[in-house]
């Protein structure tokens, strides 16, 4: 576990961190988001050991990141925006040094150099000079370096920078496989990367947290309703009638007309109620068909607008 508390970090006057708190479980993926100049990178920089902190307290797995540097250091892989790559090293060669500097055991060190190629899926290049690497498998290499000495803990910051949109789907993947053994503070400006992988969600703007929770009920408090998109067969005011009904459900507006399908009703909800389970049955009940039901809060990127810009930028 991870448990940061009360952090600052002033450089002068300016609190590029003013006072965050929150925690990320065992197992946990996490995203950290904010715009730039938030505090995203000074928290991970201070998380990962390369820069001191102000006041406040981390911790990771008990150890206070102040009192026990190298214990703390030991148990996080880090992947900065800007990987540290050697161009005149094969990726090879580049592992076992990045190994060799973590102070892995040198008979483990092969093992944990083929690991990390293989999970990254760049084997075929092992033997390649970096400098001749495309930007995505560069990055890749940076990736592989993080896993190196199998940490509990890794920081991954902007991993799918620079990569092709089917390089982008591999790493997702491999970061939800990776999420089952490790836990993982994943900062990133891809909105759907977020929901794709991410167990909550930690916003932060100005240095201050704006927000913490899952992706879903970010959505659905943060816009204080709820709202569906629900396709059905029957008489206009009957269904109407009867979704309105049910408790919770604001309002209820007729949308397009689907033909043999129905009709699309629009209904909003309060944010704390999910109403779709109560309209499905009322509905059921009385005979009206059904034929699709979804979901349409706030997408995670207004969300994201509204909290860091006030909405009105």
């Amino acid at each position: 576990m991870i448990e940061i508390s009360n952090l600052i970090k002033q450089y002068g006057d300016i609190h590029a961190v003013n006072g965050i708190s929150f925690t990320v479980e065992d197992g946990e993926v996490l995203g950290f988001l904010g715009p730039n100049g938030a505090g995203k990178s000074t928290t991970m920089n201070i998380l990962t050991g390369f820069i001191p902190y102000t006041s406040g307290e981390i911790r990771v797995n008990g150890h206070e990141i102040m009192e026990e540097p190298e214990a703390v250091k030991k148990m996080i892989g880090y992947l900065p925006e800007i990987p540290p790559l050697y161009m005149d090293m094969t990726v090879k060669e580049y592992l076992k040094f990045a190994a060799e500097l973590k102070k892995i055991a040198k008979k483990d060190i092969p093992g944990q150099v083929a690991m990390a190629m293989d999970m990254l899926k760049i084997t075929d290049h092992s033997h390649r000079l970096i400098r001749n690497l495309s930007k995505g498998y560069k990055q890749r290499v940076g990736f592989a370096q993080a896993l190196l000495g199998n940490p509990e803990v890794l920081v991954l910051d902007e991993p799918t920078v620079g990569l092709d949109p089917n390089q982008i789907l591999e790493i997702r993947k491999i970061i939800k496989k990776l999420g089952q053994k490790h836990t993982i503070i994943l900062s990133t400006h891809i909105m759907q990367e977020v929901s794709a992988v991410c167990d909550r969600v930690v916003i932060i703007n100005k240095g201050r947290i704006v927000a913490i929770d899952t992706p879903d009920n970010l959505s659905r408090h943060l816009s204080g309703t709820g709202s569906l998109s629900i396709t059905v067969s029957g008489p206009e005011k009957s269904i109407i009638a009867c979704i309105r009904a049910v408790e919770g459900v604001r309002s209820v507006r007729v949308g397009a007309d689907r033909g043999e399908n129905g009709k699309v009703y629009e209904v909003v909800s309060d944010g704390e109620l999910d109403v779709r389970k109560s309209v499905s049955l009322a509905l059921g009940k009385a005979g009206y068909p059904v034929t699709e039901m979804k979901a349409t809060d706030k997408t995670l990127e207004q969300i994201f607008h509204e909290l860091t810009t006030g909405g009105n930028k």
